[in-house]
């Protein structure tokens, strides 16, 4: 449970990080448009409450697919075929954005370590 929390603040870290960057500002807009646009669409058209019409929209863009949850209209299966096509691509390049600023940030923090002087 500690590493799970650790991770979390770290994945944290590196968004705050990366928000300072207008690259980063731009695909984290992305992501959370695209999250929102699925979560807006399959609450109306689908009958799914908010936060199941959330996770069934960071699921399939996170390509987890459960299964647990699927479209059921036709509206709803085409919607998806596009959603998917175009939301992968945006979310792999803020997921790779993010991991980016951890990794600055932890060579960084190895580096500042080497340069501080023993204390004794």
């Amino acid at each position: 449970m500690l590493s799970f929390i650790l991770t979390f603040r770290r994945m944290f870290r590196g968004i705050w990080r990366g928000l300072k960057e207008p690259e980063f500002q731009v695909l984290f807009s992305l992501a959370s448009l695209t999250i929102l646009s699925g979560t807006l669409f399959y609450t109306r058209f689908e009958d799914m409450r908010w936060l199941d019409a959330l996770y069934f929209s960071v699921i399939t863009l996170t390509t987890i697919g459960y299964g647990d949850f699927v479209p059921t209209t036709d509206i709803g299966k085409v919607f998806t075929i596009g959603y998917v096509i175009t939301g992968v691509g945006i979310m792999v390049g803020f997921i790779t954005q993010v991991f980016n600023h951890l990794q600055q940030a932890r060579l960084e923090e190895i580096k500042n370590k080497r340069k501080m002087p023993p204390s004794d």
